[in-house]
């Protein structure tokens, strides 16, 4: 399985940074990539054989959709692994050192864009995780 992997340390616990990355009201605070879009509303049922349901959307009302998953493994503040929507496979893990907690994201591709724009985007998503997690 290919995989594409993006990853970034947050200055912060584990625990506040296990927090922000699960809980809805964290959620909508982080989960987009640009300033033009934003996450209206989260749904997480954080449990093996829940769902997570996330709005995405442009801030000017003229597009939207359901960023969402099913998840088949979680290890609290260890690790988690989705079914997307789509059906390809994403891998979060979530590692404590002196310098904060380094998250890494691992996903499938998608076959609609180019490998490096998913992990630019992507990427972008994640600093965003950061800015807030770490209160910025």
């Amino acid at each position: 399985m290919h995989l594409i992997k993006v990853q970034a340390t947050i200055q912060a616990s584990l625990n506040h940074t296990w927090t922000c990355w699960t809980e809805e009201q964290h959620i909508t605070q982080w989960n987009f990539a640009t300033d033009d879009w934003c996450c209206p509303s989260a749904k997480n049922d954080l449990r093996v054989g829940g769902e997570f349901h996330y709005e995405m959307a442009s801030k000017d009302g003229t597009m939207s959709f359901d960023f969402w998953g099913t998840y088949t493994k979680i290890e609290p503040e260890k690790t988690i692994e989705i079914a997307l929507g789509d059906g390809r496979n994403m891998f979060v893990s979530f590692e404590a050192s002196a310098a904060g907690t380094t998250v890494i994201e691992q996903f499938e591709p998608e076959k609609e864009n180019p490998e490096d724009m998913q992990e630019a985007g992507w990427g972008m998503i994640l600093a965003n995780f950061k800015k807030h997690a770490e209160g910025k």
